[in-house]
């Protein structure tokens, strides 16, 4: 096991769960990771796949509401450590039995994607926050942090590529990204994904969109679907970084109560 850095204990969905996670180096998970999570209906069965899980938020978001069996896929051993110290909390023994972690690569293809644990036609969820950077955008000294959010090249292709081999029949992708992104998803969906459902994500009701989040059925020829906006603040607080009171949509969504 790898030498981790220092760590915070982090609660979740007003205290359902907990995250252990790095502090000051490495991705730290938020709302991304709950607005995914709240993509899965909150009485899903079956298995889910949360491919670049890091310590596990957007996987766990699902299953403390739901008899899901989650396996939580991270590359990187440091993250992958995060995660297995995630489910040893103490606060997380509820639903802990039904989740593992796989230190798998999501990028492999064929033979090597099977000899690291990522089987076809496996499961019924897959959910995925890839890194959203641009390769150009790896500034950072915090080799951690680069890993978790700059995109290597064609990247969705890649991991739209493996959540396709994973997923049964009818089984569900969702994902979350920049909307810079969004010509490169549907692209990698076609022929693999119908039925798309688009939400765009906006700050305030007069910013523009920061996050799109994308659903998909594997194998579906149903047209893309444009859902509504999602606005997450309230315009009241009149701060231009769209940061303030949540509206009721947008908590419930964080928090577990509904899903999109």
């Amino acid at each position: 096991m790898s030498e981790l850095p220092q760590s915070t204990i982090d609660a979740f969905h007003n205290g359902k769960f907990y995250i252990e996670q790095p502090k000051g180096v490495g991705h730290r998970s938020g709302i991304d990771a709950m607005l995914l999570g709240a993509t899965v209906p909150l009485d899903a069965t079956g298995k889910l796949a949360d491919l670049g899980a890091g310590a596990g938020a957007a996987g766990l978001s699902v299953a403390s509401r739901s008899g899901v069996e989650t396996v939580l896929v991270e590359k990187t051993e440091i993250m992958s450590d995060f995660a297995r110290r995630t489910l040893a909390l103490d606060q997380n023994r509820d639903f802990a039995q039904q989740c593992s972690v796989l230190n798998a690569d999501v990028e492999l293809s064929g033979l090597a994607r099977l000899s690291a644990g990522l089987l076809d036609n496996h499961f019924d969820f897959v959910i995925m926050n890839p890194p959203f950077n641009e390769t150009a955008d790896r500034t950072t000294p915090d080799a951690l942090k680069a890993t978790a959010h700059a995109m290597s090249d064609n990247m969705f292709e890649k991991w739209i590529k493996t959540a396709a081999a994973i997923l049964k029949a009818r089984g569900q992708l969702s994902l979350i990204a920049r909307p810079s992104s969004l010509q490169n998803i549907l692209n990698a969906c076609e022929g693999r994904f119908g039925q798309l459902e688009i939400t765009n994500v906006f700050p305030r009701s007069d910013g523009d969109a920061i996050r799109v989040l994308v659903t998909g059925v594997k194998s579906s020829r149903a047209r893309l679907t444009l859902r509504p906006p999602l606005i997450m603040h309230e315009q009241a607080d009149g701060t231009s970084s769209g940061k303030g009171v949540y509206t009721q949509a947008a908590d419930d969504l964080i928090n577990g109560r509904k899903f999109l």
